[in-house]
């Protein structure tokens, strides 16, 4: 949703409407020749010092000059739900998705869930909101020190201004993920695939097919394992060689969709698709209805290739950590 380029341009917005959901229109380049106009949507967070800041549902702040605004208004602060997809609100599916990578350790933090899996991945190590109360980064911070981490948090859509006041505190932003989701049904409506078994064990053909196991392997299969009920795919080459996995976890009406990965050399194949629907076969009989999966905002052949599968964007989010001194810890992607 944008400013029509047919419409009059007008500044509809000031800094009473920090907090909304706005769409602004500014003029960038030397001269008039040299000029242009780029639209930016998302929520006003600040307007201070000539400066505007508006934050997008990913959560990077866009920082603005006053001078260089041309039209801007307020605009709905929730798109339209695509017809057929699942309703699902972004509080169920983040609570949902931390049940599917279930970290080692745990802890309730006011109205955030802590979460420590010795660094590997961020979805382990990063703490997640459980309702709408504001993080305590004081606890929370200490919390992760006592770890030998950085404190991290997760940040979905909706949490814009939350995210401008740790971007100003300099807690880095990474890990940028797109939330999808779908009816479970149609991944299913395919032919059986051969090539693919499913099966309740982490095997040591699944793990072989998914190196990013072996960085950290205990803490891996601990939280790979973890989970309501979890689902494994594997696929065999023509050489008997892992060619390509999938994991899925089932939780009530929703399939959980994680760590799809095909071989390189047996990419282009259907493979990526026939384990999605070997999985959605696993958990339409486990009683799920519905799919949902997370995949990085920059990753544009995986996302066109769950377009394609039927998926539709519910929401974002991303991860802002504050650097411990001396910048010890590590987490991985």
């Amino acid at each position: 949703m944008g400013i029509s380029g047919g419409a009059r341009l007008s500044v509809r917005i000031t800094a009473a409407d920090v907090g909304k959901r706005v769409s602004v229109r500014t003029l960038t380049g030397p001269g008039d020749h040299g000029a242009r106009f780029t639209d930016t949507i998302g929520v006003l967070t600040s307007w201070t010092g000539g400066v505007v800041s508006v934050t997008r549902r990913d959560g990077r702040v866009v920082r603005l000059a006053e001078s260089s605004l041309v039209a801007g208004k307020v605009v709905p602060a929730t798109p339209a739900r695509p017809r057929g997809m699942p309703a699902a609100g972004v509080a169920e599916l983040t609570a949902v998705a931390a049940r599917a990578w279930a970290a080692p350790e745990s802890e309730r933090i006011g109205d955030w869930l802590a979460r420590a899996g010795g660094g590997w991945t961020r979805r382990a190590n990063a703490a997640v909101p459980l309702g709408e109360g504001p993080p305590d980064l004081d606890r929370v911070t200490a919390w992760y020190r006592e770890r030998g981490l950085p404190a991290g948090l997760q940040l979905t859509t909706g949490a814009e201004m939350l995210a401008a006041g740790l971007d100003r505190l300099g807690w880095a932003a990474s890990g940028h993920a797109v939330v999808l989701v779908a009816p479970l049904a149609p991944l299913a409506d395919r032919m059986p695939d051969q090539r693919v078994s499913v099966g309740r064990a982490l095997t040591p053909e699944w793990l072989g097919g998914w190196p990013r196991a072996a960085e950290s392997p205990e803490v891996a299969r601990r939280i790979l394992t973890a989970g309501p009920s979890v689902w494994f795919a594997t696929a065999t080459g023509p050489d008997g060689r892992t060619a390509a996995v999938g994991r899925c976890v089932v939780d009530g009406r929703w399939a959980g969709y994680a760590a799809i990965r095909v071989a390189p050399d047996h990419r282009r194949t259907g493979l990526a698709t026939a384990v999605m629907a070997e999985l959605a076969r696993a958990a339409l009989a486990d009683g799920a209805s519905a799919a949902h999966l997370q995949v990085e905002a920059d990753n544009p052949p995986a996302r066109a290739l769950y377009t394609r599968l039927g998926f539709a964007t519910h929401h974002h989010y991303h991860y802002r950590f504050a650097p411990l001194p001396g910048d010890h810890g590590r987490v991985t992607q």
